[in-house]
């Protein structure tokens, strides 16, 4: 898939932006931001006639579709070089791309950023649990909805200021999620909801900043890598725990596994603009103590300590 212009990036910074975004774009999914009214052709049809489709409806793509299932794209791109090269009568199936990069309905919306700002492509098609072609997404339709979503968060606030009651540093927590190997639906609910514990109990700013980021690398690590596992998280008057426990496969050197930009992510996963090899080094930077206990064919367990004050850490 190509496109003509290169679109803008979504100018979100998963480190450094505001609680408030980080939180929506980790608790919207993908099929909320989507543009469900998608105009789409099929392979048999001529490229002239997607020239007169993109004109006719001002788009700068096609998806290709065969019973509802995505068999292609066509950017303005390539109808610009089937017109320069003279092929512009030839059936769409000759020319489109069929490598397309696509995105699941219930991905978390961060999956979506990653994926624009990486690839630089003007659209995604969005696919359901059964591969059918059910949306496209733009960085134009994520800024909306991020925009959109964040004026209801600042008015809710407004509502609820006077009359919320801020719960103190005395109250303890224990909160626990479950992960389950590719179940993006559920990727990003830990950090979320412990993100809002931390609120209620008005612990600093940059604490629950550092928090959400350990979880949310640990619970998208289990995603990604682990048959499933679990997030715990205690909340304490001093100092905030989580533990990170799944049932496999293990890691054969974690050594090398803290090592930034070293990865064992497959194709899939780096398709989706993930595998970095950042998750257990991010997860380690942010965290005051930081231990890591990996045996191959059982599992991994990682428990990332964040004290209220930084300076208690290892002593």
């Amino acid at each position: 898939m190509s496109d003509s212009e290169k679109p803008d990036d979504v100018p979100i910074n998963s480190v450094e932006a505001p609680s408030v975004v980080l939180e929506l774009i980790h608790q919207l999914k993908v099929k909320d931001v989507m543009t469900t009214a998608i105009l789409t052709a099929t392979k048999n049809q001529t490229l002239r006639h997607i020239q007169a489709l993109l004109r006719e409806n001002h788009v700068t793509g096609i998806p290709i579709v065969e019973d509802q299932h995505l068999v292609g794209m066509i950017s303005i791109a390539d109808i610009i070089t089937a017109l320069d090269k003279g092929y512009i009568d030839l059936p769409v199936e000759e020319r489109m791309t069929k490598d397309v990069i696509s995105l699941q309905d219930d991905m978390p919306l961060s999956f979506a950023i990653s994926c624009l700002n990486k690839y630089h492509y003007g659209r995604y098609p969005v696919l359901d649990k059964e591969q059918k072609l059910v949306g496209i997404i733009s960085s134009s339709d994520v800024i909306r909805t991020l925009l959109i979503e964040m004026n209801r968060e600042v008015l809710k606030l407004e509502k609820n200021q006077k009359s919320q009651e801020i719960t103190g540093h005395s109250s303890y927590a224990e909160m626990e999620f479950t992960t389950a190997h590719y179940n993006f639906e559920l990727a990003g609910r830990a950090s979320t909801e412990i993100k809002k514990a931390l609120k209620q109990r008005n612990f600093d700013t940059k604490l629950i900043r550092r928090v959400a980021i350990a979880c949310y690398e640990l619970e998208i690590n289990q995603v990604v890598h682990s048959d499933g596992g679990t997030i715990h998280c205690s909340i304490q008057p001093d100092k905030v725990i989580i533990t990170a426990a799944d049932t496999g496969p293990g890691i054969e050197d974690v050594s090398l596994a803290l090592k930034e930009g070293w990865s064992t992510a497959n194709e899939y996963v780096r398709s989706l603009g993930w595998g970095a090899g950042m998750g257990l080094a991010n997860t380690k930077r942010v965290s005051d103590e930081f231990t890591i206990e990996s045996v191959v064919g059982k599992g991994t367990t990682v428990r990332s300590v964040v004290f209220a004050d930084s300076s208690k850490a290892d002593s």
